[in-house]
């Protein structure tokens, strides 16, 4: 059964290929959803699938790509919609 997490993550987050390192992820994983910079400076992202896929995209926010210095993951249960694809956002 498929699970949905909406997640923040702080630090130094932008301007380090944060977002296209963590659609390249989401695809491997096989969850769908949509990342996105965020006007004060956070990465925002949502996630849905198989709890274990979901779960290790949460554990690789944590750490981001290289050069990323992620200080905090804020996680939010959500109520899945059936997305499909995985894409980056425009700025939000």
């Amino acid at each position: 059964m498929a699970i949905r997490r909406r997640v923040v993550v702080q630090g130094r987050v932008q301007g380090v290929g944060f977002r296209m390192a963590c659609e390249h992820a989401a695809r491997i994983h096989r969850v769908t959803g949509w990342v996105r910079n965020r006007r004060d400076g956070q990465v925002e992202a949502v996630f849905e699938g198989e709890p274990v896929e979901v779960a290790a995209m949460l554990e690789w926010c944590r750490q981001g790509p290289p050069g990323a210095a992620v200080t905090g993951v804020d996680v939010v249960e959500e109520v899945p919609e059936g997305l499909s694809g995985f894409r980056v956002a425009a700025t939000g």
